[in-house]
């Protein structure tokens, strides 16, 4: 069950965060599952390194759009998203 619910909610974190990074349109269902784990993962490193913590589900949630949007942002520079 934990599973399903990471890409769940993977895909949604993904999802918003593409719509903020202005990609949706090239984004399909599994770029946004894999772009919101990881996108989220690289948000929670980068707020620990940072010194914040998720002191609520709505901090959480920011944070993992938040790191899903810089991961959009790198594979941009990277020439992966146009």
């Amino acid at each position: 069950m934990g599973w399903i619910v990471t890409i769940v909610i993977g895909g949604i974190v993904g999802w918003l965060a593409s719509i903020v990074m202005k990609t949706n349109a090239q984004m399909g269902m599994i770029a946004n599952v894999i772009v919101g784990i990881i996108g989220s993962a690289l948000g929670f490193w980068i707020a620990g390194l940072l010194g914040m913590a998720a002191t609520s589900p709505i901090v959480g949630y920011i944070i993992s759009i938040a790191g899903a949007a810089i991961l959009i942002f790198i594979l941009k520079a990277l020439g992966i998203f146009k």
